[in-house]
């Protein structure tokens, strides 16, 4: 007997954008992947059903009557599975959020209380992950999304430009033996670099920012790597070199002084920023549009206090 195809969930929420919108560019952005990725998914549907499901013509898309067919069953079968997946796990009326462990680490999370403190019958969730997952697939609602600068910024808001520039203790800034004034005289101290994965991309701070101000190699006296940025900060804050600040991870630490950023305001690297993604439509019950005015009115509050040389970079723009 012939096997019929069982297909994949992820192909079939691809396709539902996909037939939704006619359009591989918008369906892209509203799962927030790239073009390319919706377009693969449609062919190995195409492929696993053995005939098309789009007419390609003068750069538009429309549905063939397979296509018109699988469309209406996707969307019922996802939509009830969908409604039914929020009615299980919303009973408890928790606020789920997703960002980058570093940002959840040193400003998500230690902020949350006066949050708590507001609403104090919502439960938070909070989920740290250097990957991009989808937050209906992962039943939450709200996205703290890093965009980098290789990529193109989603039609949502921007909460924060992401910015990259050297940091060390204040003792260690103020030592005469070795001054640090110049990214030259970086190669006279230890270097303390985080190394991770970010999108399936390797990614190494002291080479993205090197990369970000056009700046050649500057070998260090010594290196240490993390694979966790708040132990790159303890260790920076315990005086044992000098990292790589990012912005708006650190403005508690700039603020309160217990690190610095001895360059200046000519050596700080714009590399993305991180954006607002919602899910639409959310749980009445949970309070996501305050969840954001709250994230948003603390961004606003660590521009008003930033270091000079960073105020001018901190402003928050919308798309």
């Amino acid at each position: 007997m012939r096997r019929h195809p069982r297909l994949s969930l992820d192909l079939l929420r691809a396709f539902r954008a996909a037939g939704a919108h006619l359009s591989f560019t918008r369906a892209a952005r509203e799962q927030f992947v790239t073009q390319s990725a919706i377009s693969h998914s449609i062919r190995t549907l195409e492929l696993q059903l053995g005939q098309a499901l789009f007419h390609r013509v003068n750069r538009s898309l429309k549905l063939t009557h397979a296509g018109e067919a699988l469309y209406r069953a996707t969307d019922d079968a996802l939509a009830l599975i969908d409604g039914t997946v929020d009615q299980l796990v919303g009973a408890d009326h928790s606020l789920g959020v997703t960002t980058t462990v570093a940002l959840a680490s040193l400003w998500l999370v230690p902020r949350l209380r006066q949050f708590s403190r507001r609403h104090s019958e919502t439960n938070v969730r909070v989920v740290a992950t250097n990957d991009r997952i989808e937050i209906e697939r992962e039943h939450l609602d709200l996205a703290i999304h890093f965009v980098p600068p290789w990529e193109t910024p989603p039609e949502a808001d921007k909460l924060v430009e992401y910015l990259q520039f050297p940091v060390c203790s204040p003792a260690l800034a103020r030592s005469r033996t070795y001054p640090l004034r110049t990214p030259i005289d970086l190669k006279r101290h230890v270097r303390l670099d985080f190394e991770t994965v970010v999108y399936g991309r390797p990614w190494y701070d002291w080479q993205e920012w090197a990369d970000g101000m056009k700046l050649r190699p500057i070998a260090p006296r010594k290196s240490m790597r993390f694979s966790h940025y708040d132990q790159v900060i303890q260790a920076a804050v315990d005086g044992a070199g000098v990292a790589i600040g990012k912005w708006p991870h650190l403005a508690r630490h700039l603020r309160e002084g217990v690190l610095c950023a001895p360059l200046g305001k000519d050596w700080v690297a714009r590399l993305g920023g991180f954006y607002l993604i919602d899910r639409q439509p959310s749980d009445p019950s949970v309070p996501v549009q305050a969840f954001i005015a709250w994230l948003k009115d603390e961004t606003n509050r660590d521009a008003k206090t930033a270091p000079s040389m960073l105020r001018l970079d901190t402003r928050r723009s919308a798309r």
